[in-house]
């Protein structure tokens, strides 16, 4: 049972999603020709570019069908899912099927044709969500991308997927992670196994390939076989990343049926080790949780309430609801605008350090809020 106090911040993550926030991406986040905007400025007015990446396009079709899940305005909220789910099937695709990374902001089609498997992933999640909110045809965009994925993209000599076309130098675990992501919200639309396997898959990835065996934490970047990285500037660790999986694994072993991932407790207690006083999350550490880079954005505060959420569900430690209600005071009272924005990213010495916002954070904290809500059951 939740105390009262994190059920009143619940009451208020609703009260800003409701109010605040899908009001505001709705009134001014939305171009004319259909396609969600980069950002807003300071002051939540929209400011203009040339292009759109197909990732933004994807988040914000996820979160209006969080809107429309949550009750808010629902005629509304589907005309939005339609204009993502029609961005993502249509300029955003290749001529192979697979996903590019930015359209023009006239929507006449991908000025970055890179197929990105971050950005598939995110397409993907969109889909899986755009699905359950009723849009039928989303599904079967979702059979067909990764039908595409399976046959261009994965790697079957060492595991998980090409990160691009064309292939990079490295491996990557971000774009893997959202895939899991994805999978696991495609499985939670339609129960299909392949989408379980594939999650499953992903987590076997992460066992065996992307651990450092030693610490048991997470790196960003690998060698092409998913050996160890050697390069001295790229052996740091993100402690966002560390929380955002152990919220993906406690997922996969609730849809799996299975036991939970030992891994998640040594990624939860790294994270831990990185935070400040208040429980604030910074951008880069050690493996042995020394802050190597103190700046902080928004999303990695977003996926450490997700984190304490998960192990507060699972009973770790009695202190973990304490952690989930001040990392909620930290997103509200340093993050979050009242009008529904946020600012984005602050400098390790405590200056702001954005100013803009960009509408790619908003998936961030609305996936963090609704845990919020379910945990609470607010």
């Amino acid at each position: 049972m939740t105390s009262t106090a994190l059920s009143r911040r619940a009451r208020e993550a609703r009260d800003w999603m409701l109010d605040s926030c899908f009001p505001l991406w709705s009134r001014e986040g939305v171009l004319g020709n259909n396609l969600f905007r980069e950002k807003l400025d300071i002051t939540h007015r929209p400011l203009e570019t040339d292009r759109m990446r197909v990732r933004v396009q994807a988040r914000q079709t996820y979160l209006f069908a969080a809107a429309k899940r949550l009750g808010w305005d629902a005629d509304r909220a589907d005309r939005l899912i339609g204009y993502g789910v029609d961005a993502l099937s249509g300029p955003s695709v290749r001529g192979d099927g697979l996903i590019g990374r930015c359209i023009s902001a006239e929507g006449d089609g991908l000025i970055d044709e890179t197929a990105d498997l971050y950005d598939t992933a995110f397409a993907l999640f969109a889909y899986a969500h755009a699905a359950m909110q009723g849009h039928e045809d989303a599904a079967a965009h979702a059979r067909q991308l990764i039908a595409n994925v399976e046959a261009k993209l994965e790697d079957v000599t060492h595991g998980g997927y090409a990160e691009s076309l064309p292939r990079g130098d490295r491996r990557l675990q971000n774009p893997h992670m959202h895939l899991l992501e994805a999978n696991l919200a495609l499985y939670e639309s339609d129960e299909r196994r392949d989408h379980l396997e594939r999650a499953s898959a992903l987590v076997r990835l992460l066992d065996e390939k992307m651990l450092h065996q030693v610490t048991g934490t997470l790196g960003e970047t690998f060698g092409l076989d998913w050996s160890e990285e050697r390069e001295p500037g790229l052996r740091f660790i993100e402690p966002g990343h560390q929380f955002e999986w152990v919220w993906l694994l406690k997922t996969h072993a609730g849809a799996a049926g299975r036991e939970l991932n030992p891994a998640m407790g040594k990624l939860y207690d790294i994270g831990l080790r990185t935070l400040d006083a208040e429980g604030r999350v910074f951008a880069k550490a050690t493996r042995e949780g020394e802050i190597v880079d103190g700046s902080r954005r928004t999303w990695m505060q977003t996926e450490a309430l997700k984190a304490h959420l998960a192990m507060m569900e699972l009973g770790a430690d009695e202190q973990c609801e304490s952690r989930a209600v001040q990392c909620f005071d930290v997103l509200m009272d340093e993050y979050l605008t009242p009008e529904g924005g946020w600012i984005d990213c602050y400098h390790a010495d405590g200056q702001v350090g954005a100013d803009d916002m960009p509408a790619s954070t908003g998936y961030h904290v609305v996936l963090a809020f609704c845990e919020l809500l379910r945990v609470t059951g607010v």
